[in-house]
C-alpha cells in the first residue's frame, strides 16, 4: 500500500546556514508530488530527511504515523546521476539491496520482473558502461523500486538526460506508478516536468525554504504540453518561483 508522508515544522541547519524554516507539508498516500524552488533552497535536503539520509535539526517527519528515524525499505531512493556500482552488471545492481538484507533468494522473482517493469529485458547481464544514460537511469530506477516501496523518492532522476530520453522516461516513471500502488515525490528544476508527471506542485521559497504555494494540477493524463491550461499552469509556476506580481487563479475546462 502506499504511504502518507506527514512534515511537521521541521527545520534544518548545517552549521550556521539554515536551510528549512518551520516546514510543513502533507502528502497523501498514492499521491505524485513535486518539489520546485531556487537551487540551493532544500529540496534535496527535504528528500534526504524523508529518506531517512538526513535527520531534521527539529520538528519531525513521519510515514503512515511512524517517525521517521532512519532509512528503511519502505522508501525506495533514486539519484540525478544513476549510482550503479560499475563492476555489477543490471541485474547484481537491481538485486544489491536484496543481497544486503539477506532475502534475494525469496525475492529473486522481483529482480526479473521489475527489469522488465522498466523495459530492461535482455539487459540483466550488462555492466552500466555497455548501456545508455537512459538505461542506466531505468537500472536505478528498477533498484529503486524491486524492494516494492510504498514511497519512491526522485532527486531530478532525469536531469542529466537529453529532452528526448527524458520525455520517454517521464511517461515510464507513470506508467510505473499506474502498474504499482505508491506515493512518489519528485525534486526537479523543471516546470513542465512537475505540470506533467505531479497531481500536485509544491513551489518552495528561497533558503530557509519554507511552503510558497501548493498547486493542484487539475489535468487528465496523459496531459498535452501544448494547450492552453498547461501553458497557465506554467505561467502560475513561473510566477511564484520569481516571487513577484499576483498570481491569478486559474480557470479551466475539461
Amino acid at each position: 500500500m502506499p504511504g502518507n508522508i506527514n512534515i511537521q515544522k521541521v527545520n534544518k541547519s548545517f552549521g550556521d546556514i539554515k536551510v528549512l524554516n518551520d516546514f510543513s507539508l502533507d502528502i497523501k498516500e498514492g499521491s505524485f508530488v513535486s518539489l520546485i524552488g531556487p537551487s540551493g533552497c532544500g529540496k534535496s535536503t527535504l528528500l534526504r530527511i524523508i529518506g531517512g539520509l538526513e535527520k531534521a535539526t527539529t520538528g519531525s517527519v513521519s510515514l503512515d504515523g511512524e517517525t521517521i528515524t532512519k532509512a528503511g525499505s519502505d522508501r525506495g531512493f533514486a539519484f540525478q546521476g544513476s549510482n550503479l556500482f560499475p563492476w555489477l552488471s543490471v541485474k547484481d545492481n537491481v538485486s544489491f539491496g536484496l543481497k544486503a538484507r539477506k532475502i534475494y533468494h525469496e525475492k529473486k522473482q522481483d529482480v526479473s520482473d521489475i527489469i522488465n517493469l522498466v523495459g530492461l529485458k535482455g539487459f540483466e547481464n550488462s555492466y552500466p558502461h555497455q548501456i545508455s544514460g537512459g538505461m542506466q537511469q531505468r537500472a536505478s530506477l528498477a533498484r529503486a523500486l524491486v524492494g516494492h516501496p510504498k514511497v519512491l523518492l526522485l532527486d531530478e532522476p532525469l536531469g542529466a538526460l537529453d529532452a528526448f530520453t527524458r520525455m520517454n522516461l517521464q511517461d515510464e516513471i507513470l506508467r510505473i506508478k499506474k502498474e504499482n500502488e505508491m506515493t512518489m515525490l519528485m525534486v526537479t528544476h523543471d516546470v513542465d516536468e512537475a505540470i506533467y508527471m505531479s497531481d500536485r506542485v509544491v513551489v518552495m521559497s528561497a533558503r530557509p525554504s519554507r511552503v510558497e504555494a501548493v498547486i493542484d494540477i487539475n489535468l487528465p493524463h496523459p496531459r498535452i504540453r501544448v494547450q492552453d491550461t498547461f501553458t497557465l499552469y506554467r505561467n502560475k509556476i513561473l510566477e511564484y518561483l520569481d516571487f513577484g506580481g499576483k498570481v491569478q487563479d486559474i480557470e479551466y475546462v475539461i
